[in-house]
């Protein structure tokens, strides 16, 4: 039995057309399956805590949507161990589909389903915040906070990217976007903490993200050496003093070079964040209010997913 958590909205209704065509092929070959799709914010998360809930038998999920999706998702499974993930990209990002190299063919990702060649030993990771009550949130690509989660904010609130899906151009919004958000940004002074024992100070930070995966926001490759299974996070700052410079940091990121020069990368199983005031934090995308301390960590190997 196939259990499809689809996100008809993704990417502008383009999810609901994907899942058309899914639908037709499983019907077509006769397969068991049941589908659940998605009419409002947090409901994956609600429909996957459904179907693991005191399940203790193996269940093959897939997914069918975009980054922020696979996070719900993966944020209401309860208990990994008896879980087999699959992923159908239709969203605007696809960070997640890039790293681990999906088709672009939403029947072939669902062939590859189907009869998969492998499965993957992922890992994910894990955010803390909040003031008076602590609230945990899971991560699949990426979490930060700063520049990049105030995009991501306006992202999830701004009528541009659906304009711009329409002519297929699924990068241009977050570029447009981010320059508004970049001009506008005032740095801040703030720290971090790697695994308990390295503290470093940083006076103009623009934003900080904890990578599983190489790239965020649409193919912004910020940690080009991440590996979704060796347990680290790739913990990526952009603080500096000339706004010029930091253009063009984020310009190479883009662009996909290799080598960031002014970007500090540093390897680590958990960090703790502190910033002067409270900046936009997000988790793979999705919006987790401001926040001033948030605490990160990666969870080793734990989701199995098919690829």
């Amino acid at each position: 039995m196939y259990y499809f958590i689809v996100n008809p909205a993704s990417r502008s209704g383009y999810g609901y057309r994907i899942w058309k065509k899914i639908e037709r092929r499983l019907e077509s070959e006769r397969l068991d399956y049941r589908a659940f799709l998605t009419e409002r914010p947090g409901q994956a998360s609600e429909f996957a805590r459904e179907l693991t809930g005191h399940c203790r038998e193996p269940r093959t999920i897939v997914v069918v949507g975009g980054d922020g999706t696979m996070n719900e998702v993966v944020d209401g499974i309860d208990g990994c161990d008896f879980v087999t993930l699959g992923f159908i990209p239709a969203g605007t990002g696809s960070d997640l589909a890039r790293s681990l190299k999906l088709p672009r063919s939403p029947l072939r990702c669902l062939r590859r389903i189907l009869c998969p060649r492998q499965y993957r030993q992922m890992d994910y990771g894990v955010m803390t915040y909040g003031d008076d009550v602590l609230r945990h949130r899971r991560f699949v690509v990426s979490a930060g906070i700063g520049l990049d989660a105030a995009v991501c904010h306006q992202m999830l609130y701004s009528h541009i990217r659906t304009f711009f899906n329409r002519f297929h151009m699924r990068r241009l919004p977050y570029v447009l976007v981010g320059l508004a958000e970049f001009w506008m940004t005032k740095p801040v002074r703030g720290y971090i903490l790697l695994d308990g024992i390295k503290r470093v100070e940083f006076n103009s930070i623009y934003f900080i993200s904890a990578q599983i995966h190489p790239s965020e926001g649409g193919g912004f490759r910020f940690a080009p050496r991440a590996d979704c299974s060796d347990g680290n996070l790739e913990v990526c700052i952009l603080s500096h003093a000339s706004r010029r410079q930091a253009l063009s940091i984020l310009t190479g990121a883009y662009f996909g070079r290799s080598r960031l020069r002014g970007m500090r990368v540093y390897s680590c199983r958990e960090v703790q964040i502190h910033t002067e005031r409270p900046l936009a934090v997000h988790a793979d995308g999705e919006s987790c209010q401001y926040q001033s301390d948030i605490e990160l960590r990666c969870i080793e190997r734990k989701l199995r997913i098919m690829t």
